[in-house]
């Protein structure tokens, strides 16, 4: 804990989670300030052996996650990647789990974490203000033509809500403002359902919703629309299929009255300063794992759609630049 302390990510991120298999083998108390990637005491070796120069000078790694993957009920699967990712590399993988989107950026800017799983618009983010490099993106069978996902807002069941015309006047919970498919997705299809209506206008109160928030993470939005809090919420829809393949929300407690095209996949980045041989191996497990739990319950893909992860780039993410310019002009 002190160790942690003295790298400034309590302040920085405001929670951060350690779990099982990172507690066993992090660093202890004495452990040198910055980032683990950065410091140059030496490593166990690995299952898998990976012969590579990184292990000279690197100690072990950090992976960040936004506040939807960080949730405690995910713990179970962010261990099982990090302790597998651990013996492959033969270095100390940890975990830390950023308060919002904006501090996961920030945790990588200062170099605090060296992988993070990126929404696509944190990513652009993150490219800009932490030099990240896009490194993998999971999709059904390893097929980059279903790659993918969408924005789906949904209302609780049974209601009257049932087109976007009808949440005029009504409450509505937005994710998180650096979010893809919870903000800037769904105000923009806003927007084009609303001509004329703009970006601020859909996220002040009384102008078109009597009530505009953010719930800062998709699952707190969906539990608000179940709950009655608020009356209708955007999630991601890899989540959604997360949530009920878990069992902690059926289908038929929920009605979605619209969904947006396709987004690009959610990439995990990597900080672009680190060792070319330490990207490449952490490229090469991704693309290697096959935990079907995990693409099940933390990344939304069901065994039978066989998930892989595969090589992203940064163009791939020129949708999503385009997206931004939209929602909020400069």
């Amino acid at each position: 804990m002190r160790y942690l302390k003295k790298m400034g990510l309590m302040v920085l991120l405001g929670v951060f989670v350690c779990v099982a298999g990172a507690c066993a083998g992090g660093a202890g108390p004495d452990a040198p300030s910055g980032s683990p990637a950065e410091t140059n005491a030496g490593a166990a070796p690995a299952a898998q052996a990976v012969a590579a120069s990184y292990k000279e000078t690197v100690e072990g790694i950090v992976i960040c996650y936004l506040p939807n993957e960080g949730s405690e009920e995910y713990a179970e699967y962010r261990g099982m990647l990090q302790k597998e990712m651990g013996d492959y590399l033969g270095i100390q993988v940890t975990e830390i789990n950023g308060a919002d989107y904006n501090a996961v950026v920030e945790a990588m800017r200062a170099k605090h974490a060296d992988i993070a799983a990126f929404g696509p618009v944190s990513y652009v983010q993150a490219v800009d203000r932490a030099g990240a490099e896009a490194l993998v993106t999971a999709v059904p069978h390893g097929d980059r033509g279903l790659a993918g996902y969408t924005s789906k807002i949904i209302v609780k069941a049974g209601g009257p809500i049932q087109t976007l015309e009808d949440l005029r006047g009504k409450t509505f919970a937005f994710v998180d403002p650096a979010s893809t498919s919870g903000n800037y997705v769904p105000t923009l299809e806003l927007m084009n359902a609303f001509p004329g209506m703009t970006n601020e206008d859909f996220h002040t109160n009384g102008v078109f919703f009597a009530s505009a928030s953010f719930s800062g993470k998709h699952q707190n939005g969906l539990q608000a629309v179940l709950n009655g809090d608020v009356d209708a919420a955007p999630i991601a829809s890899d989540i959604l299929a997360a949530e009920i393949a878990a069992g902690r929300v059926s289908e038929s407690d929920i009605t979605v009255i619209h969904e947006s095209p396709r987004i690009p996949s959610s990439p995990m980045g990597i900080r672009g300063d680190l060792p070319d041989d330490l990207k490449a191996a952490v490229k090469e497990f991704f693309l290697n794992y096959q935990n079907g739990d995990y693409f099940q319950y933390m990344v939304g893909l069901a065994p039978e759609e066989e998930p892989r992860y595969i090589e992203s780039f940064d163009s791939d993410y020129d949708y999503v630049r385009d997206l931004m310019a939209k929602v909020i002009p400069e």
